[in-house]
This record gives C-alpha cells, sequence and structure tokens, in this order.
C-alpha cells in the first residue's frame, strides 16, 4: 500500500521542528480530514532557502509528505521551490494511495503558505504565487487527478 520511501519518511521524519523568527511560516489543513501542516522557511538575503522544518498534524502519508516536501525545497531558490508541485512530492516518495493524494496537496499548499507570508513581511511579490487557501478542500483533490 505504501511504498518503502513513504514509510521511511513517517517512521524518521526529516526536518521536524521549528525556525524561530522564520522568514516565512505556513499552515494549511484539511477539515475533512484533519490534518493540519505548518511550513517554516529561512530564505536568505539572495532568495535561497537555507533551511525548512515542519510540524504536522495528521496521518502517516501526511507526515511524510511533510518531510519530502522540506528535504525538496531546502537550498532551493524562492522560484524554484514555487515549482515544487504535489506531483513531485508523490513521485518523490514513489507514490501514494488515491486516497492519501490529499496530503501531497496540503505540502505544496504549505509550501505557497510560507513564501506568501515571507513575500507579505518583506512587502515583495512573488511571479506566480497566488495566495494560498488555508483549508485544502475536495474540490482541489478531484482537480488534481
Amino acid at each position: 500500500m505504501y511504498s518503502d520511501k513513504v514509510i521511511d519518511h513517517f517512521t524518521n521524519p526529516r526536518n521536524v521542528g521549528e525556525i524561530e523568527n522564520a522568514s516565512g511560516v505556513g499552515t494549511v489543513g484539511n477539515a475533512k480530514c484533519g490534518d493540519i501542516m505548518r511550513i517554516y522557511l529561512d530564505i536568505d538575503d539572495n532568495g535561497v532557502i537555507q533551511d525548512c522544518k515542519f510540524k504536522t498534524f495528521g496521518c502517516g502519508a501526511a507526515v511524510a509528505t511533510s518531510s519530502m516536501a522540506t528535504e525538496l525545497v531546502k537550498g532551493k531558490t524562492i522560484q524554484e521551490a514555487l515549482e515544487i508541485t504535489n506531483k513531485a512530492v508523490m513521485e518523490a516518495l514513489d507514490g501514494l494511495p488515491p486516497v492519501k493524494v490529499h496530503c501531497s496537496l496540503l505540502a505544496e499548499e504549505a509550501i505557497h503558505a510560507a513564501l506568501w507570508d515571507y513575500a507579505e513581511k518583506n512587502g515583495i511579490k512573488i511571479e506566480g504565487l497566488e495566495k494560498p487557501k488555508s483549508d485544502i478542500g475536495e474540490e482541489e483533490e478531484e482537480e488534481e487527478y
């Protein structure tokens, strides 16, 4: 049902915790399943993500997608991080069961929410970034299949 990578990222999650005085913090959830994901970014003056941490309340797939998402954005520029999709997170984990696809959507949206927070704090506009939703509902899930 779950790939070895999903199990590994659930049982040994990377980058768990908070970043004090984070450059950007994004929190998203899915009211239907109860998952809540918060991503913290530390972005340097050149727009490169130096560190990324997460706190997630949810199922194993939510923890695994959070963990993988933090791994994928570390060392990336803001623009590169913006291009990390839920599909990229799923591929990096060697797939997710269809009923758990929403967890990868949460990871993508949490990254976007943290980037949005960073942009707001710094009074900048990030090309291609739209205001994120705080609740990822079923409508978005269905569009992503």
